[in-house]
C-alpha cells in the first residue's frame, strides 16, 4: 500500500523539460502560435498564471459549477472570454508538471494506452441512456445512469478543453473531465457540497491534479457538522482510499457497463465511504424527533 502512495506522489515524467518546453516560451499578442488542435487557445506563462489566479479567486465568490465570469486574458485583449471557473483554473494549473504525469500514468498502463489511441468521448451522444437503463441493477451502467437520474445531471455538460497546449494532454484533461461522473457513481457521492469535496478530494489522491486540491476550499460552506463528519470519516477515506488505489483515469469505462459496480470497485482498489444520503437522512430523522419531543414537553407542562 506505501508503495503505491510513493510510487504516485514520487513519479516524474521522464520528458517532463521536453515537453514543459513549448508551452513556455514567450510570445506578444501580435505574433501568436496557431492553436494546436480545435479550440485550443494559447497562452503564454503570464497569460496562464493571470488566468489561474483570476479562476481561483473567482472560483471562491462563485463556487458553483457551472459558474460563469468574465476575465480579460492578453492574448485576446479587444475580446472579453466567458469561461467555466472550474475548467479553466483546471487547465491552468494542470500545465506543465501534472497532466503530464497523468499521461504518463495512462501510457504506462495497457488499458490507458488504448484509451489514448481510441480517444472515446462520455457524452449523450456516444452512450444511450435508454440501454444503460436496461442493464442488470448492480452494474456500472446501470449506477452510472441512475446516478445521472438521481441528481438531474447530463454527461452533455462538460467544457471542451481549450488551454492545454499539448492535444494529446488536452485529450487527457477531456476524458477526466467527462469521467467525474462515473466517479461519483462508483463511489455513491451525491453532488451536494459535501459529496463534492469528499470526491475532489479522493481525485487530488489519485491523481494530482491541483484543482481537486484546490476545490478542498469549499469545506469553508461548510456547516460544522458537515466540516466535523469530513474531517472525521471523508477526508481519511479520500486519501487512503485515493493514494493506494490504481489510477482511475485508466478505466475504460466503455467496456465496464455490463461489468458488477462492486467487482470494479473491488479491482480498482476502491473501499465504498459511508453512505451520505443516508447518514443526512438519519440525521435529519433524529433533529425532527427531537423537536417534536420538545413540542410535546412543552405542551405537558402547559397543561
Amino acid at each position: 500500500m506505501l508503495e503505491t502512495a510513493s510510487r504516485k506522489l514520487f513519479a516524474l515524467p521522464p520528458l517532463i523539460r521536453v515537453t514543459t518546453a513549448p508551452s513556455t516560451r514567450s510570445f506578444s499578442v501580435l505574433n501568436r502560435p496557431p492553436p494546436n488542435y480545435q479550440g485550443h487557445v494559447p497562452l503564454n506563462a503570464f497569460e496562464r498564471g493571470t488566468l489561474a489566479a483570476a479562476s481561483a479567486v473567482l472560483s471562491l465568490m462563485n463556487p458553483r459549477r457551472g459558474g460563469r465570469f468574465t476575465v480579460p486574458i492578453l492574448l485576446q485583449w479587444i475580446l472579453i472570454l466567458r469561461e467555466d471557473l472550474i475548467a479553466a483554473l483546471g487547465e491552468a494549473t494542470a500545465t506543465p508538471f501534472f497532466i503530464y504525469r497523468l499521461r504518463d500514468a495512462m501510457l504506462s498502463n495497457p488499458t490507458g494506452r488504448r484509451v489514448l489511441r481510441d480517444r472515446p468521448r462520455i457524452t449523450s451522444s456516444t452512450m444511450s441512456m435508454t440501454k444503460l437503463r436496461t442493464l442488470p441493477e448492480n452494474s456500472v451502467g446501470r449506477a452510472y445512469v441512475s446516478w445521472l437520474d438521481r441528481e438531474g445531471v447530463s454527461p452533455d455538460t462538460r467544457d471542451s478543453v481549450k488551454y492545454i497546449d499539448d492535444e494529446e494532454c488536452a485529450y487527457v484533461m477531456q476524458r477526466y473531465r467527462e469521467s467525474h461522473d462515473f466517479y461519483h457513481a462508483l463511489t455513491g457521492l451525491p453532488v451536494f457540497v459535501e459529496g463534492e469535496v469528499a470526491l475532489k478530494a479522493f481525485e487530488f489522491a489519485n491523481t494530482l491534479l491541483p484543482m481537486t486540491g484546490l476545490s478542498l476550499f469549499a469545506i469553508t460552506r461548510m456547516k460544522p457538522a458537515e466540516r466535523t463528519r469530513f474531517w472525521n470519516a471523508y477526508l481519511p477515506w479520500a486519501v487512503s482510499n485515493g493514494l493506494t488505489s490504481k489510477d482511475i483515469i485508466n478505466v475504460y469505462w466503455e467496456e465496464e457497463l455490463g461489468r458488477d459496480v462492486d467487482d470494479l470497485r473491488n479491482e480498482l482498489g476502491i473501499e465504498r465511504p459511508p453512505d451520505l444520503r443516508e447518514t443526512r437522512k438519519s440525521l435529519k430523522e433524529q433533529k425532527r424527533a427531537a423537536k417534536e419531543k420538545r413540542i410535546r414537553m412543552g405542551g405537558l407542562r402547559a397543561d
